[in-house]
């Protein structure tokens, strides 16, 4: 890998963190003032005072203007960002008005069919018919965009999962020599960290669903650049090991939901976070738990994609990663490490 490579790369990362690094006190300021602000409810939200949302457009903005500078415009991409800025505004509205959930999933939706119309779907389901390619790909963004919206119940812990993601989305795209892909996602991996810094706990700032939104509707279609065929025949299951996370959260709580008789949309204490918090846990803890947990992910979603384990291995794997994922939610804690 040529040292110019990592250049761009470092630049990518640097001028998004140090873009949004600038922008979020601002936005902090226009939440203030148009009163885009989180109010806790003592059920799901149960921070400590009102915040701001706002940080999702600021990772955004930081997001653009990196990508501006290092990524080859072309008509792929325009469609990729009226998805990516669809999503956001989305998110904006509901923000700002609190929009109905078949309101919220229209717009999602039309989002998805603007990344399928550039082309981002399903090529290499050998033992499906074409047809299914298009329903499989639609199914999959509407699952990872709510699924980041869905985890975005703590200080911290929505950035922390998508920067992992990112991360690990940038180590195989390294190692397949998608120069390209990586430079667009360490544009979103600079500014969520920057974001990361004033989200951290106790956050002065929260993504609201117009950050969540967009953050899922990239991570849910840069899979879609990929070769994974290039080493390992199966290697399009690989996003499925890299955000795992997110969407065992979003499965168990579509099942809990279902057997507690409540719609799956409809908001309720379930998450993993307020399990482990219910349990003894701190936010710190949550936090260094699932950057764990999203590493091994890495290694093993990097392991996978180049052949160097096979899917019988992989789904072997899974069962030890689930149990060490269930049981801290059902065991209370002893002993707190901070």
């Amino acid at each position: 890998m040529s040292s110019i490579i990592i250049l761009k790369l470092l630049f990518s990362i640097v001028f998004s963190f140090l873009v949004t690094f600038y922008l979020v006190p601002l936005f902090v300021v226009f939440a203030y003032r148009l009163n885009v602000l989180d109010v806790p409810d003592g059920k799901i939200k149960n921070h400590a005072q009102v915040t701001p949302y706002l940080g999702g457009a600021a990772v955004f903005v930081g997001f653009l203007m990196s990508l501006a500078l290092v990524f080859p415009f072309e008509n792929k991409i325009l469609l990729f960002m009226v998805g990516s800025t669809l999503l956001l505004f989305v998110g904006l509205i509901d923000d700002l008005l609190r929009i109905k959930p078949y309101q919220k999933f229209f717009g999602q939706a039309i989002a998805a069919l603007c990344f399928l119309k550039a082309g981002f779907h399903l090529k290499e389901l050998f033992f499906l018919s074409n047809y299914w390619n298009i329903p499989i790909s639609f199914l999959w963004m509407m699952t990872v965009i709510n699924a980041y919206n869905l985890v975005d119940v703590m200080d911290g812990l929505a950035a922390t999962l998508a920067s992992c993601a990112a991360l690990s989305f940038i180590v195989v795209a390294l190692f397949f020599g998608h120069i390209h892909i990586a430079l667009l996602l360490g544009a979103l991996l600079g500014s969520l960290l920057a974001f990361l810094w004033y989200n951290k706990p106790p956050a002065k700032i929260y993504l609201g669903d117009a950050g969540s939104l967009f953050i899922g509707g990239i991570l849910a279609t840069v899979p879609f650049l990929f070769d994974w065929s290039l080493h390992n025949w199966y290697g399009f299951l690989t996003p499925l090991i890299i955000l795992a996370i997110p969407l065992l959260e979003v499965s168990f709580l579509i099942i809990i939901r279902f057997y507690k008789g409540i719609p799956f949309y409809q908001g309720s204490p379930d998450h993993f976070c307020l399990y482990l918090k219910a349990n003894g846990w701190s936010v710190w803890e949550i936090l260094i738990y699932v950057m764990i947990m999203s590493m091994i992910l890495l290694v093993v979603s990097l392991l996978f994609s180049s052949a160097y384990i096979n899917l019988f291995q992989c789904t072997l794997l899974a069962f030890p990663f689930l149990f060490c994922w269930i049981t801290p939610l059902m065991r209370k804690r002893k002993v707190a490490f901070f």
